[in-house]
């Protein structure tokens, strides 16, 4: 069984390449010990540098001349939204899209061959919201967020999250992708007063939002949304979430599915820095997505399918946390 993608393996989001590279080094093993259902999975993924345009020119590629079954494991927002009209429109599933974007879910009646992967960006920001609301009940909160679906996403579900205190909310700096600095509206938060700051932001510029942090010697508590924090670029003191295991948490160091993903890392892909969390994500997708084709039976179809991604209760992914 072919599936298909777009991964940004050069570019500006290149750091998220692990993404593809495990799921890809996983459905290797797989193969390997018989594939799933007496099938073995292809897994075809271009770079489209994280540009839209070019997700969708690949993706109509991928399903009109490669003839993939499914997409699978498409990375970004604005990649996925821009195919996701042509890939409903011909009933080709769209399966765990490398986005947290609440939207997948809310819009699955009208575009029911979609469907997300991780947490919702929304349900993130709930989390962090309640949070803060149990453990800093009189918090001046700042909020340093892309403008756009992503950041917008996060903000929404922390004011549900806060409930109440969302009034407590001091300041708001929305940045724009292409903005080249957001030290000034770091700046701008803390003369507000703000001692819990919430970076809502990818993985550049909330690395500038930390050097700003330290150039000011402002030490606010700090919340850090799940991409930034996945990428490395948070080490110590922030409060993010996490769903897959950390390869360099010592914690998992004698458990059974970390072994096994540094078995299948240096059989597969012996160069690669295992500590780095998007092969581990990488991964469980593709423990899932494999899930999903042994539960729609020998009889695959792309209904079969998409009934048994819809039904999925899983609970052994040995990738993802407890």
């Amino acid at each position: 069984v072919l599936l298909g993608g777009t991964v940004p393996l050069t570019g500006a989001f290149s750091n998220v390449a692990g993404i593809g590279r495990g799921a890809e080094a996983y459905f290797k093993y797989l193969n390997a010990r018989g594939g799933v259902n007496g099938r073995a999975i292809a897994y075809r993924y271009y770079d489209d540098q994280g540009d839209p345009s070019a997700t969708a020119e690949l993706t109509r590629r991928l399903v009109e001349e490669d003839r993939v079954f499914a997409l699978f494991n498409a990375v970004g927002i604005k990649h996925n939204l821009a195919v996701r009209p042509f890939l409903n429109a011909a009933g080709v599933p769209q399966l765990f899209v490398a986005s947290g974007l609440s939207d997948w879910g809310v819009q699955h009646g009208r575009f029911p061959w979609t469907m997300g992967y991780q947490p919702s960006y929304a349900d993130e920001g709930v989390i962090y919201g309640k949070y803060v609301g149990h453990t800093r009940p009189r918090a001046r909160i700042g909020i340093l967020f892309q403008n756009d679906e992503y950041g917008r996403d996060l903000v929404a579900g922390l004011r549900r999250g806060l409930g109440r205190r969302a009034a407590q909310v001091e300041g708001r700096e929305g940045y724009a992708t292409a903005e080249r600095d957001v030290s000034a509206r770091v700046a701008r938060l803390r003369a507000r007063g703000v001692d819990t700051l919430m970076i809502f932001a990818l993985r550049p510029h909330a690395v500038q939002a930390l050097q700003a942090l330290n150039r000011l010697h402002w030490r606010p508590a700090l919340f850090v949304s799940h991409a930034a924090a996945s990428s490395g670029a948070v080490k110590v003191g922030a409060v993010s979430i996490g769903f897959v295991k950390d390869p360099a948490d010592s914690r998992w160091r004698d458990d059974p599915g970390m072994d096994l993903y540094l078995r299948i890392m240096r059989r597969h892909l012996p160069d690669a820095n295992v500590r780095e969390r998007h092969y581990v994500y990488g991964m469980a997708v593709a423990f899932t997505m494999a899930d999903a084709l042994r539960r729609a039976g020998p009889g695959l179809t792309r209904r079969s399918l998409m009934r048994a991604a819809t039904r999925l209760h899983e609970r052994n992914n040995p990738f993802l946390l407890p």
